[in-house]
């Protein structure tokens, strides 16, 4: 028998190779003879440039860059070959923050520029960007001032040689569009500290940004699906590096033939924090099923709802791996949410074979 585990993680609980490995640890515990294959997943966000160096290899190269505040902060990307996966949240990221200092009115994109230009001096000639978890609301402007920083001549961004034959690719499931009421500001902003008013600005802000991005390059893509992504972060990759942008799980499971692993296996579990409807567009545990094919695919989850529409989706099974009355504290706890991981793949396992 083949099972194959592809779960992303637990936000801040676990991450997805813990999650992958108390699911086999429950595999194990009821079919010991299971061929297990884990596949640690990310669409973007937490994670990502780890899941790319389970699948790929590559060096994690570290260097000191400039964090939301401008505070030097060490940050890491993957470099393989001529490929780089960068992270975005290892620079720009809300964790780097406390609650206290979260004001994406300040909050820049500038270290996530630097990473990108330390790529290129190495030599990356296609650069996969992961658009999850930013403290900024930016627009892209931070990281395209530290781009300009480290190679234009004369300050503009015309001046700059050394993109102009890089392939940049944007992983992100967001479709919002930079402004409007479905844009960066007004959707994602608030999580950031930004206030009403803030919001406001900054969507003012984005759209006189975009407006004289258009008139320079006599083409506009603030309202391209995932410019919203990132505080406008995608916006930049988007009008500024000609950058594809598609969702972050079908890249990488493109990138790793999924496909091919899955093929003849008899069962693949994928499962993420909470799982309700809003898995149903485009989230991970979607992904895994579209390139699952045929074989069965059970999703597991710390808090389901929509429970009836996960499974008209085309899930097999769907599972909650928490206790009814559990607090939410006890199961954030990593003990309690492994075992928890562990005793439901096993009861899964079991009810199959």
């Amino acid at each position: 028998m083949k099972i194959v585990v592809a779960i992303d993680s637990f936000k801040g609980c676990l991450t997805s190779k813990e999650a992958n490995q108390a699911a086999t640890e429950g595999i194990r515990n009821c079919c010991p003879n299971a061929e297990v294959i884990q596949v640690p997943v990310s669409d973007g966000g937490e994670g990502f440039m780890e899941a790319f160096r389970a699948a790929i290899g590559g060096e994690l190269i570290e260097l000191m860059v400039r964090d939301p505040l401008m505070r030097l902060v060490s940050a890491q990307y993957l470099l393989h070959d001529k490929l780089a996966v960068i992270e975005i949240a290892q620079a720009s990221g809300l964790t780097l923050l406390t609650r206290e200092e979260r004001n994406p009115m300040v909050a820049t994109s500038y270290g996530t520029g630097q990473l990108v230009a330390d790529a290129v001096r190495r030599g990356a000639e296609h650069i996969i960007v992961g658009l999850g978890g930013s403290a900024t609301s930016d627009a892209g402007i931070g990281m395209l001032r530290a781009l300009i920083d480290s190679f234009a001549k004369h300050g503009e961004w015309d001046d700059i040689e050394e993109l102009k034959h890089i392939r940049f690719t944007i992983a992100s499931d967001v479709k919002n569009p930079l402004c409007g009421e479905n844009g960066a500001a007004h959707v994602f902003a608030p999580q950031k500290g930004a206030t009403p008013d803030m919001v406001l600005q900054l969507d003012e802000r984005a759209r006189k940004f975009a407006d004289v991005s258009a008139k320079h390059f006599g083409y506009d893509r603030s309202e391209q699906e995932g410019a919203g992504a990132a505080g406008g972060l995608g916006y930049a990759f988007l009008q500024y590096m000609n950058a594809d942008c598609k969702p972050g799980i079908e890249l990488l499971l493109d990138i790793i033939r999924f496909r091919e692993i899955v093929k003849d296996a008899d069962l693949v579990i994928t499962g993420e924090g909470s799982a309700d409807r809003q898995t149903l567009m485009g989230k991970l545990p979607m992904g895994i099923l579209k390139q699952s094919g045929n074989v069965p695919v059970c999703l597991i989850a710390g808090r389901i709802s929509d429970k009836q529409e996960l499974l008209n989706a085309g899930f097999a099974h769907v599972e909650c791996i928490n206790p009814k009355g559990i607090s939410l504290e006890e199961a954030m706890r990593k003990e309690v949410a492994t075992q928890n991981i562990i005793d439901t793949v096993r009861k899964v396992t079991f009810c199959l074979y």
